[in-house]
């Protein structure tokens, strides 16, 4: 090959790898913003029947076992029977809790299955004044029947 023809064949070479480059980021991008979509999807259900306090509904938005990083401690949840049985709502009240809210939510690591997800957010008192912001990581992952659902969480909130 003479200097021409190796030149012409590196800038072809370039070429298709880039156009090979564009079209697997797109199909990546593609499929990054469907798995976001579905978890902040499930993000917005895990908050809604949260506040609604309706522990069966909101045991099935989360994806199981399940897992919870909070307080020094380490919970698994095998199933939505067992996790709906903690008396979450009693503690939470007991403080002052009336609602939550998320303040922010940035995806951190995303793949067609499974989005970390950073948070902040807010719980308020029955005036809407807030009582406590907390930071946590909130792992959504798409289970086998295709249901996104919260699988993981850590939090710095008690």
């Amino acid at each position: 090959m003479n200097k021409l023809t190796i030149k012409t064949f590196a800038l072809l070479c370039c070429l298709m790898f880039s156009a090979g480059l564009v079209s697997a980021q797109t199909t990546s991008t593609d499929e990054n913003a469907e798995a976001v979509a579905g978890a902040m999807a499930a993000l917005d259900d895990f908050m809604r029947t949260f506040n609604d306090r309706d522990m069966e509904a909101w045991a099935a938005t989360l994806n199981y076992p399940h897992v919870r990083f909070a307080s020094g401690t380490v919970t698994v949840w095998q199933s939505a029977e067992e996790f709906a049985q903690q008396p979450t709502f009693e503690r939470l009240t007991a403080t002052g809790w009336d609602h939550s809210a998320w303040l922010s939510r940035e995806p951190v690591l995303v793949s067609s299955g499974k989005v970390h997800i950073n948070t902040v957010f807010q719980r308020y008192n029955s005036s809407n004044e807030p009582i406590g912001t907390y930071e946590s990581l909130y792992i959504v992952t798409r289970d086998a029947q295709g249901k996104w659902g919260t699988q993981a969480r850590s939090s710095l909130a008690p």
